[in-house]
């Protein structure tokens, strides 16, 4: 089971997939500890579990995760929470994660971030596939962008072991997206590396990429 979000920005010329996967037999118990997590942090600091870790808006301030706390208004305490949220993915059970990304500039960003996510999508097909396994991606969003099944559709059906079309979920409904969202946005800052959030640059390598699936940093492809 793949959880896929985007990340990047047209401005910045990249663009970024992040993901989680997890094998169904390790499902519950990988959730279990990440809802743990959550159930902990709302112990700590009134985060309720239901609010949803948007890497962009909660990293950077926005928003009122503790209804208007004091709390609310410190950034150094939403970056503890972001490394204790990457340290408990890096810890879920049976679980790995993966970032891709690519340099758009000079070229049509929305045809290059579509052409990423079918090379992202190739390169995951023939990973289930040397491991003689079957998979589904659940992706963010809502599912109006035909490109997204174009790149499973255009998979050979013959050797293909990515199963179905990608199955859509909101961020905001799903704590695996939201997982799949804090990696991406993980590994755009850590090719982007803007002087002003240096912080954020080795959340991906130094956490995430013990349990990097394709390479301890984001892999260009």
């Amino acid at each position: 089971m793949i959880y896929i979000d985007d990340s990047g920005a047209q401005a910045s010329g990249l663009a970024v997939y992040g993901w989680v996967e997890v094998l169904a037999s390790d499902w519950r118990r990988a959730l279990r500890t990440w809802l743990d997590c959550r159930r902990d942090l709302y112990a700590d600091t009134g985060v309720p579990a239901s609010y949803e870790l948007h890497a962009t808006r909660f990293a950077n301030g926005r928003g009122r995760p503790t209804g208007g706390t004091p709390w609310d208004h410190s950034k150094a305490t939403r970056t503890a929470v972001m490394n204790a949220a990457f340290q408990t993915i890096a810890e879920l059970p049976g679980a790995r994660v993966g970032a891709v990304y690519r340099e758009t500039t000079g070229t049509n960003f929305v045809t290059a971030k579509a052409n990423l996510y079918s090379d992202l999508v190739a390169l995951l097909d023939e990973r289930l596939h040397a491991a003689g396994e079957l998979g589904m991606v659940f992706m963010d969003g809502a599912g109006t962008d035909p490109a997204y099944r174009l790149a499973h559709r255009s998979l050979k059906l013959e050797t293909r072991c990515l199963l179905e079309d990608p199955s859509f979920q909101g961020s905001h409904t799903s704590q695996w997206v939201q997982q799949a969202d804090l990696i991406a946005y993980a590994a755009f800052m850590a090719v982007l590396r803007a002087d002003s959030k240096s912080v954020m640059w080795q959340w991906y390598p130094k956490i995430l990429g013990e349990v990097c699936a394709v390479g301890g940093t984001p892999l260009r492809l």
